[in-house]
């Protein structure tokens, strides 16, 4: 068999940290590099041909999951004419959905890598690149009031508890909770009872 293009190599090598990227949100960094490879569509030998070892991959998987999250945001912002509030207010609600709890794999960096991370003994470059993603997120966060900790605090613990009790009322209300806690949309009242006449 021939060799493979540089333009090839580096196709599988974007291949691979896309996969990894995604699959270290949903399942964790410990995902066998064969079975990486295998989700890739590639060969588990030419893993250590594009990559030092795994722990580079996961350096590099972060960064791209961290980098791919903040043009979602700046997409956001786009989409509503540079109104931070209005791309903060939607992006809460996408954030605290049923369907991001669900799909691990494409959401949000901070919640999917936290545990990874905090338990990561190798790696200060993943340590980095994750705080600063998370720095990051906060600062996008911000508002005139506050630096952004404690609402990116809210969004990412109240995902990571959403997912824990997926399939139960709680996840839900922990969802609803959050997101009223944001945007300041308190539960709905019950309408006042008419003016008792004296």
């Amino acid at each position: 068999m021939g060799r493979v293009s540089q333009a090839q190599a580096e196709e599988n090598r974007r291949r691979v940290v896309e996969t990894a990227s995604r699959l270290f949100r949903e399942q964790g960094t410990h995902v066998s590099v064969a079975d990486l490879m295998k989700a890739a569509g590639l060969t588990h030998g030419g893993f250590y041909k594009q990559f030092a070892s795994k722990e580079a991959l996961v350096d590099e998987a972060t960064a791209h999951a961290f980098d791919g999250f903040a043009r979602l945001r700046e997409d956001g912002l786009e989409r509503h004419a540079g109104q931070r509030d209005a791309a903060q207010r939607a992006l809460i609600s996408t954030y605290l959905s049923a369907e991001h709890r669900d799909s691990a794999a494409d959401g949000c960096p901070a919640a999917g890598l936290a545990s990874d991370i905090a338990r990561a003994s190798g790696s200060d470059t993943a340590h980095r690149v994750y705080a600063e993603g998370v720095a990051d997120f906060a600062q996008w966060l911000a508002t005139e009031d506050e630096d952004g900790l404690a609402r990116l605090s809210t969004l990412v613990g109240a995902l990571v508890l959403a997912r824990a009790t997926k399939g139960s009322q709680v996840s839900e209300e922990i969802l609803t909770a959050a997101r009223e806690a944001l945007t300041d949309a308190g539960p709905a009242q019950p309408p006042s009872p008419p003016a008792q006449r004296p």
